[in-house]
């Protein structure tokens, strides 16, 4: 039997399993068709279950076990409650948080989520409409949930969905959590047989969340709440974070808010962005111009879940600058750092950001630690440190523009980090100073620090297979200099034993570093480049031409 029959022959068994009609008819379409666009759009849909890591699962809606639907989410969830039930103690009395953005299916699939772990005998606290994803990881805390999951794709693009997973201590799981889950997921049963329950009196909805998480993220506030003049220029990127957003701010006396009207209501089809991350270019060109019509001094920007934060700042010369998120990182340390009354502090950040943190904290007297990429590992890690040492956990980031303040949250929120900011630029604008003096300050104090990402996305099984050579090529090259920068330590991260990953380390003379590692959501290979001192924008390009070139050559 061909290749080709055998993913048909599946696609029929699957068939035979589906819960949606819609689903039904859209795979059946695909296997009564004999042609080789078919075939190929079978082979994609058919490629295995999308794999349960970087805290859950995240894939192209639609039909198919390799896509997000009611089918996956069943069996998913099936695997979730199972280990739970195995692993926690009360789980089902506690039960789970369950909550969603708005991108498409969203609804339904929270809908499932529910229905399952009811119809295992477990309690759901659901948390109605659109959910920003930090309210969520408050609630498991908040409320004392065994788990809670949230079915976002964050910044992904529209054709986008995911399901994200936290553990009772408010985190996004860690191995071995991650891997007994997944085993789990590869017993469950048929989603058809899976019993559902979504009638269930199980099934509450949660009141009086909203408030309490603006309560508690106000108090990351360095300063008593007080009026503030500053006008911000806000985008959600048509996500769900306005609300929250517009309601913590005002709470905190910052009522000069212009949010950006055609970007402020959730809408799964993100019209005016190609690709709705802050990061991405053009992403910040309507807030920018909102902001220029509005005389504003700071500009502030969530992705579409709300748990990260992209900043802009007008300069004396009236222009805007957008902050990368390492420079936001390290504004939003110093404030915090310089503002907290706890004994021995706790800092964090991944290991591709910049080290200017760890000379910040040695010289302002806290402990420092770097994790792993992925906000799990600088949650996880702080509550060690925290147990371990009695340290006092105030700020981690990672510079894909994740930042928290203190413990409301244990995993990245957009929405107080917002608030931390505009509190550091109003702080700034009384003194007659602007982000940019800030940060020239902070240069001038700590060392002038620069940092550079490459990104090369590399699709489909090729691409895959191409990314793991470039990998293996780096492994087995013995590198002394990148781009002229002599290599001091190399570290391969997936030898360690407690925290592994496929990441490559190069420690430079003179403290800078190169990082190198796939995307744990994209088919990308990621490279991060910094360097201390002078002529950083050749040396920077020298570095990445040299290391691109060895990974990919």
């Amino acid at each position: 039997m061909s290749e080709r029959e055998v993913i048909r022959q599946r696609a029929r068994l699957y068939l035979e399993h589906e819960v949606d009609d819609e689903d039904r008819a859209e795979l059946t379409a695909l296997v009564d068709r004999d042609d080789d666009d078919a075939a190929t759009e079978l082979a994609s849909r058919f490629s295995g279950r999308l794999p349960f890591g970087t805290a859950g699962i995240r894939g192209l809606v639609g039909a198919g076990e390799s896509r997000m639907n009611r089918a996956v989410v069943i069996q998913v969830t099936y695997g979730v409650i199972r280990y739970l039930l195995d692993r926690v103690p009360d789980a089902a009395v506690r039960g789970i948080a369950v909550a969603r953005d708005a991108r498409h299916r969203s609804e339904s699939l929270q809908k499932e989520v529910a229905a399952v772990a009811a119809g295992l005998g477990v309690s759901v606290h659901w948390l109605e409409g659109p959910t920003p994803t930090p309210v969520l990881a408050f609630a498991v805390e908040h409320i004392g949930t065994a788990c809670g999951v949230v079915i976002t794709a964050s910044h992904n693009p529209p054709a986008y969905n995911g399901y994200k997973v936290y553990w009772e201590n408010g985190a996004q799981i860690i191995p071995p959590i991650d891997a007994g889950i997944a085993d789990a997921i590869d017993t469950a049963p048929w989603p058809d047989e899976i019993e559902r329950a979504p009638e269930s009196s199980l099934i509450q909805t949660v009141s009086g969340i909203d408030d309490a998480y603006r309560s508690a993220a106000s108090s990351v506030r360095a300063y008593v709440s007080r009026a503030s003049t500053l006008k911000i220029a806000y985008s959600a990127l048509h996500g769900v974070g306005q609300k929250t957003f517009i309601e913590l701010m005002e709470q905190n006396g910052f009522s000069h808010l212009y949010p950006v009207a055609s970007q402020a209501v959730p809408d799964p089809e993100f019209p005016t962005v190609s690709f709705p991350n802050p990061e991405e270019p053009g992403a910040l060109d309507l807030v920018l111009a909102h902001a220029k019509a509005n005389d504003c001094s700071l500009i502030l920007v969530n992705d579409p879940d709300a748990d990260r934060l992209g900043v802009a700042a007008r300069g004396a010369d009236g222009d805007f600058t957008v902050l990368n998120g390492n420079e936001i990182g390290v504004l939003l340390a110093h404030h915090v750092l310089t503002t907290t009354r706890v004994k021995k502090p706790l800092v964090l950040a991944s290991v591709v950001s910049s080290r200017m943190l760890s000379v910040m904290a040695a010289a302002l007297g806290a402990r420092y630690e770097d994790t792993l990429t992925g906000f799990k590992w600088i949650a996880n890690e702080a509550m060690r440190l925290e147990f371990e040492e009695g340290c006092h956990f105030v700020f981690g980031y990672e510079e894909a523009l994740g930042y928290t303040i203190g413990t409301v949250v244990r995993d990245k929120d957009g929405l107080s980090a917002a608030l931390v900011m505009a509190e550091l630029a109003s702080t700034l604008e009384s003194r007659g100073e602007t982000i940019q003096d800030q940060l020239r300050y902070l240069s001038e104090r700590f060392g002038v620090f620069t940092t550079r990402s490459k990104s090369v996305t590399l699709d489909g099984p090729s691409g895959a297979a191409r990314i793991d050579a470039a990998m293996a090529a780096l492994r087995s090259q013995s590198v002394t200099s990148i781009g002229g920068e002599a290599v001091e330590t190399f570290a391969d991260l997936a030898l360690e034993e407690r925290m592994s990953s496929n990441v490559l380390l190069y420690d430079l003379r003179g403290g800078g570093r190169v990082a190198v590692r796939p995307s744990g959501t994209e088919p990308k290979i990621k490279f991060y480049l910094e360097v201390v001192g002078p002529d950083a924008r050749s040396r920077l390009q020298a570095m990445e031409d040299d290391i691109v070139g060895r990974a990919l050559s």
